[in-house]
C-alpha cells in the first residue's frame, strides 16, 4: 500500500452526529475501492526511490516512552544517545511497508546480523516486517544496509554523548550534521521533535546506499519549534 506520509505520521478524523458517522464510513469505503486499493497491501519488494535512515534520540524517547516500557535501552549508564530507529525504503511521495516476499520473522542467524545496530531484537524484527520486506533484500542483507547506512553518518561531536541537556535550534542540529557529513544538505534530511525535544534526525540515501540524495517530502518534516530540548543520556 503506498502511504502518504514519512512512517511515523498520522491522522485523525471525528464524525459529529449519526449522519456524519455514516458518511464518513461510505466515503472511507469509497476511497478504499479506489485506486490504492487496487495497488494491493505492501507493494512490490524493490521498488522504490530512496531510503530513509531514521535515527532516534535515545533520551527523548526514554523520557516519553521507553522508561514507561522498562525499555533495557533506557537502563542508567547506556547513555546512547543517537541509536537506529530503522532503515526506511521510500518513494518520492510516500512509502511501501509490509511487503511480504520474505518470511515475516527473520531467522537466528539473520537477527545475528541485528546485533549491535538496533537498540533490541524486538524493534530489529519489528523493522524488518515494516520496512525491510520493502527492500528487496533478505532479512540479513537488510541489517548489512541498516549498519552499512548508520556507519555512512557521522555524528556531530556536540551530539555523541552529551553530559548534560542543552536547548538548540533544529536548523543548527541539521548544520551540525551537513558540517560533520561531506555531501549532505539540509534538503537531504529533516530534523523531527516531539513535545519540544529532538525526536529524530532522518537522512535520505540512495538506492544503492553510496551517498546521499534530496528528499522534499521528508526535508518538509523538519521541526518548526524555534529551539527544542536536547536531553542528557543517562
Amino acid at each position: 500500500m503506498r502511504h502518504t506520509q514519512t512512517p511515523g505520521g498520522a491522522s485523525e478524523r471525528n464524525a459529529i452526529g449519526r449522519g456524519s458517522r455514516l458518511a464518513a464510513a461510505l466515503l472511507a469505503l469509497a476511497a478504499f475501492a479506489g485506486p490504492a486499493a487496487a495497488q494491493g497491501r505492501g507493494g512490490e519488494p524493490g521498488s522504490f526511490d530512496f531510503y530513509v535512515l531514521s535515527l532516534s534520540w535515545s533520551p527523548t524517547y526514554c523520557a516519553l516512552t521507553g522508561e514507561r516500557r522498562n525499555d533495557r535501552q533506557c537502563d542508567t549508564g547506556r547513555n546512547p544517545g543517537f541509536v537506529v530507529h530503522g532503515l526506511w525504503p521510500q518513494y518520492d511521495r510516500g512509502f511501501p511497508s509490509e511487503c511480504g516476499a520474505f518470511p515475516r520473522s527473520p531467522s537466528r542467524p539473520a537477527m545475528a546480523e541485528a546485533e549491535g545496530v538496533f537498540p533490541s531484537e524486538g524493534l530489529a524484527r519489528h523493522e524488518w516486517r515494516q520496512h525491510g520486506t520493502c527492500s528487496g533484500l533478505d532479512p540479513a542483507a537488510y541489517f548489512r544496509a541498516t549498519a552499512k547506512a548508520r556507519d555512512a553518518v557521522t555524528i556531530p561531536a556536540a551530539l555523541v554523548k552529551p553530559a548534560e541537556g542543552l536547548r538548540a535550534a533544529p536548523i543548527d542540529i541539521a548544520r551540525q550534521f551537513v558540517a560533520a557529513n561531506p555531501g549532505l544538505r539540509p534538503d537531504m534530511m529533516a530534523v523531527t521533535c516531539r513535545s519540544g525535544q529532538l525526536q529524530e534526525v532522518r537522512i535520505c540515501f540512495t538506492k544503492d546506499l553510496r551517498g546521499f540524495t534530496a528528499c522534499p517530502e521528508v526535508a518538509r518534516q523538519n521541526c518548526r519549534a524555534g529551539e527544542v530540548t536536547v536531553g542528557a543520556g543517562r
